[in-house]
């Protein structure tokens, strides 16, 4: 099979964002939040026809939707580039629902073995109470994903980036794959909006944790499901829909937050990037193992290289090794101890957030297969902030590197 990149138009999804206007009930400059969780009909006809989804621009009841809701969905359905998309409380609130949707009893998953822990303890720990297996696979060797693949397979899933060990998924190659055996191709995009566009390489769902970057300020939880008019239908039919029966819906005044927030993701994108390169160059020359998908020495350089939009860079995130989970420890309390950011799970925020991903956000794996797959006991992720100085940042954690002896 041939799985070479092929030439894609440019996009640009900051612009996509930028060219959508919206007007308050008031002619406010931001839409108006309808702080409602019920809405009035002003003929029973009405009522029926918004049930049967055949009524445009009436509202119904919140869990379905709201004004608000759909206005973030519209806006981040515009920077992947897909027909539509539909938010969610949480970024697994996006996720479960997309696979409970695409799979049933018997059916069988394809996944990356590097993901969200999350993602993988649903995967591995619940979605077997419904009789659907999971096979997970290391993603950047499209061999054992073919040869994962049965005739029960109905979804292929991966990360952009994989949390925590950055490993970049080919998604164009997965996107041939996954039409070759008719299955849908899922991809967590969470840690690089702007720089990515799945949808652009073949991908039939993205999702987001808006929780992350695009939200940028750790103040609330969000998912999205960006996809086909077609697959939203789906997800919020009223009788079969997972995201309509599940019920992770988003509080409007969230939505109407994180819409506001997202006018900026394209500026702090830029500095998350140049932050994050500026530090990991410098620790790879100090002698560091470091990865960072902008380096060179990272194995997926040129393939990411050739994803993404140079505009934004590789991304805010990146890890270092320094050996043991004991100096891990002990570096992130020192590093917070003189205000360098935050000893934290999560990523996005405008000060650094460094944990260490084995006891933290990857503590659903178990530990023989956290071993496996390379995720070692001094392993530090790090978001990287939007620190003005970026020397004087590097400057100052090397001062802790070195007083720990970690060089």
């Amino acid at each position: 099979m041939n799985y070479e990149q092929s030439t894609l138009e440019p996009f640009h999804p900051a612009d996509k964002i930028q060219d959508l206007q919206y007007f308050g009930e008031f002619g406010g400059v931001n839409p108006s939040i309808s702080d409602s969780s019920t809405y009035t009909f002003l003929s029973a006809k009405t009522m029926f026809d918004t049930f049967e989804g055949n009524a445009e621009g009436c509202y119904l009841y919140s869990r379905h939707s709201s004004p608000m809701n759909l206005y973030l969905g519209q806006a981040l359905a515009a920077m992947e580039g897909t027909e539509s998309a539909n938010v969610s409380a949480s970024g697994m609130g996006a996720i479960t629902p997309v696979l409970l949707q695409l799979c049933a009893a018997g059916d069988e998953i394809v996944s990356s073995r590097t993901i969200y822990g999350g993602t993988y303890a649903f995967m591995k720990n619940m979605l077997p109470k419904w009789n659907i297996k999971t096979r997970f696979v290391d993603i950047t060797k499209l061999d054992q994903v073919v040869a994962a693949i049965t005739p029960n397979t109905k979804v292929l899933y991966c990360e952009t980036v994989s949390n925590p060990l950055l490993e970049v998924a080919d998604i164009e190659a997965l996107a041939i794959i996954a039409k070759e055996h008719n299955i849908k191709l899922v991809v967590d995009n969470t840690f690089s909006p702007l720089s990515v566009a799945p949808a652009k390489l073949g991908a039939d769902v993205v999702i987001h944790s808006l929780t992350k970057f695009i939200n940028g300020s750790s103040d609330t939880v969000g998912g999205v499901v960006c996809a086909s008019q077609d697959f939203i239908n789906d997800l919020k039919n009223v009788n079969d829909g997972a995201s309509m029966l599940l019920g992770p819906t988003m509080d409007s005044l969230r939505a109407s937050s994180i819409l506001k927030n997202l006018r900026t993701l394209h500026i702090r994108i830029k500095q998350h990037s140049h932050n994050a390169l500026y530090l990991a160059q410098k620790f790879e020359q100090d002698g560091l193992k470091v990865v960072y998908p902008g380096l060179p020495s990272h194995p997926s350089h040129e393939l990411y290289a050739s994803m993404i939009n140079p505009e934004y860079g590789f991304g805010g995130m990146m890890t270092i090794d320094v050996g043991t989970l004991d100096k891990a420890n002990e570096l992130m309390e020192l590093m917070q101890h003189r205000n360098l950011g935050y000893l934290a799970v999560s990523l996005g925020f405008y000060k650094t957030l460094f944990s260490a991903p084995g006891t933290s956000t990857s503590s659903e794996i178990p530990m023989e297969e956290q071993q496996e797959m390379g995720l070692t006991d001094g392993l530090i992720r790090f978001s990287i902030g939007l620190d003005n100085d970026i020397e004087r940042t590097y400057q100052m954690m090397k001062r802790c590197m070195t007083e720990l002896n970690v060089f």
